[in-house]
C-alpha cells in the first residue's frame, strides 16, 4: 500500500512555504536550508565519542578536529541544527548511534562554515535495514507471489520451530505482515520528514519565523543488499528510490548524494559488495540523473592506520582504542574515515549546488 506520508509532507511543505513567504520576506527572517541524510547502521554513525575525544587532543590528529571546537570543548552549532528521531539541537558531537558519531558532524560543519543561510539535518537511519526491503520506495511495487509466498512460508516454519522448542503458542505470520515490511523504512522516513517539516519551530525555538528550504538528500547504505540476490536488484531499486523521494517530496531536481558503500578499503571490492558499488556508482551516469545525482566513493578514503591496526587489534587494544572503535563493517569505528566521507558528502553536494 503506497504511503500516506509523501502527499500529506509535500503539501505541508508547500503549505509552510506560502505561509512564511505571507508573513515574513527572506530578508527580514531568512532561509533554512534543509538536508535529509538517510540509510542504516553507517548513516546512524559507529564512530566512538572517546576516540574523537583522544584524537582531537593527541598531537598527531588534533589538527584534523580543530574545527570543531573551542577553548578545548566541543562546538555547539547556534546556525546548524539536527534531528535524530528522538534526539535534537545544534549540531555537536554525539548525534549517532548512543555515544557516537557519524557523518553528520563534518557534513553539517563544512555546510553551516559555507551557508549564509541556517541549516537543518534530519537524520532518519535505522541498522540493518535493505533496500530491497525495509527502504523500499512506492513505485518498486512488491515482490513476485512466488517471492512472498516463499517468505511467509519460512516465516511460519521458524514461529512453528519456536514455538515447540519454548513451548510457546505464538501466532503464525501473515501474508500482509510479510508485505507490510516491504517499504516500512521508507514510510517512517518520510514521517520524520513531514514531523520536523510541521513541528520544527517547536523543535528549533531558535528556527521560529524562518523559511525551510529543502536543499538536498544524502543517502548511505548497502551492507544488507548483499544477500539473497538482493544486489541484483540494487540498481533497479536505488532509481525508483531516488524518483520516489522527489516526486513525493515534489522536488524533481532534488540533488541526491549517495555515499558508495566502501568497507573494503584498500582492498578490491569483490561479489556483492562490488555489485552494489557499481550499482550505485551508475546512478550518477543515467541520463535522467545528470548533474543532480553524485556517488561518492568511501573506500579511497580509508583511514589507514585504523585499517593496517585492525588485524591484529585484539592484540594491541590499547592502541587500536585511540585508532578505531568497531569492526570492518561499520568503516572500523574510526573518526578520521566518518569525517572523511562527511567532507565528501559536503564537497558532492556543493558541486551539484554550483551546477544548478
Amino acid at each position: 500500500m503506497r504511503c500516506q506520508f509523501p502527499f500529506v509532507l509535500s503539501t505541508l511543505i508547500a503549505t509552510c512555504f506560502l505561509t512564511c513567504n505571507s508573513q515574513h520576506s527572506a530578508g527580514e527572517e531568512g532561509k533554512v536550508k534543509v538536508f535529509v541524510l538517510a540509510g542504516q547502521s553507517n548513516m546512524e554513525g559507529k564512530a566512538k565519542n572517546e576516540l574523537l575525544e583522544h584524537q582531537a587532543q593527541a598531537p598527531e590528529t588534533k589538527e584534523l578536529f580543530e574545527h570543531f571546537r573551542s577553548g578545548g570543548k566541543w562546538l555547539v552549532r547556534d546556525d546548524v541544527f539536527i534531528k535524530y528521531l528522538d534526539r535534537k539541537g545544534g549540531l555537536t558531537v554525539g548525534y549517532g548511534s548512543p555515544g557516537r558519531t557519524g557523518v553528520e558532524l563534518e557534513f553539517g560543519t563544512l555546510m553551516g562554515n559555507h551557508s549564509d543561510e541556517t541549516v537543518l539535518l534530519i537524520k532518519t537511519a535505522w541498522g540493518g535495514h535493505s533496500l530491497i526491503q525495509k527502504f523500499r520506495s512506492p513505485s518498486a511495487g512488491l515482490p513476485s507471489d512466488e517471492k512472498l509466498q516463499a517468505e511467509l512460508k519460512q516465516a511460519v516454519e521458524r514461529t512453528q520451530q519456536r514455538n515447540k522448542k519454548n513451548n510457546r503458542t505464538d501466532p503464525l505470520p501473515t501474508m500482509e505482515e510479510i508485505k507490510s515490511q516491504y517499504g516500512s523504512s521508507y514510510r517512517e522516513m518520510m514521517g520524520e520528514i513531514e514531523e520536523t517539516f510541521e513541528d520544527f519551530e517547536t523543535l528549533f525555538p531558535a528556527l521560529r519565523g524562518k523559511q525551510l528550504e529543502l536543499a538536498g538528500f544524502v543517502w548511505f547504505q548497502g551492507w544488507n543488499d548483499q544477500y539473497g540476490g538482493a544486489e541484483k536488484e540494487y540498481a533497479a531499486n536505488m532509481t525508483h528510490f531516488i524518483k520516489d523521494i522527489r516526486k513525493d517530496l515534489k522536488a524533481p531536481n532534488l540533488p541526491f548524494i549517495i555515499g558508495v558503500m566502501g568497507q573494503n578499503g584498500s582492498e578490491p571490492a569483490k561479489g556483492a559488495m562490488l555489485a552494489i558499488q557499481e550499482a550505485q556508482l551508475e546512478m550518477e551516469t543515467l541520463p535522467e540523473f545528470k548533474d543532480n545525482v553524485k556517488a561518492v566513493r568511501t573506500d579511497v578514503l580509508v583511514d589507514k592506520a585504523a585499517e593496517n591496526l585492525y588485524p591484529k587489534w585484539k592484540d594491541n587494544f590499547e592502541e587500536w582504542k585511540l585508532t578505531g572503535s568497531d569492526r570492518k563493517y561499520h568503516y572500523l569505528g574510526s573518526a578520521i574515515w566518518f569525517n572523511r566521507i562527511g567532507r565528501g558528502m559536503f564537497e558532492a553536494m556543493l558541486e551539484l549546488e554550483k551546477q544548478n
